[in-house]
């Protein structure tokens, strides 16, 4: 059998069509809002970044002309990406002169840190 989903009869187009409608009536008997079939090409996307797979081979998996696209709407799920950015944030909280003295203040007992001067009560 040379396809998955279609016996080869008939129009591609029309094929397409039953099994987008059908997948409609999937997703809404499960209650899931807004489902359509490309939701499982993020799913597939989103899981193979999320399983270190680079996205360079993600973008020719999905067929993209351009890395750029694929960047675009997949960026947030490379872990290693937000591995870099946690670590960043956490190097610059560190040697944050307010951070530490909230750190050493709370440390000690005191709660009570507010205002957006960070006035400590």
């Amino acid at each position: 059998m040379r396809y998955y989903f279609w016996t080869g009869a008939g129009k591609l187009e029309t094929a397409v069509r039953l099994w987008d409608m059908r997948l409609k009536r999937v997703f809404e008997k499960a209650g899931i809002a807004h489902g359509h079939a490309h939701r499982f090409r993020d799913t597939y996307a989103v899981a193979l970044l999320l399983d270190s797979v680079p996205m360079e081979r993600v973008s020719m998996l999905l067929g993209h002309t351009s890395i750029r696209v694929t960047e675009k709407h997949y960026s947030p799920w490379v872990r290693a990406r937000q591995e870099h950015l946690e670590a960043d944030v956490a190097r610059v909280l560190l040697n944050d002169p307010l951070a530490l003295l909230e750190g050493q203040l709370q440390a000690k007992g005191t709660q009570e840190v507010r205002g957006v001067g960070r006035v400590i009560n």
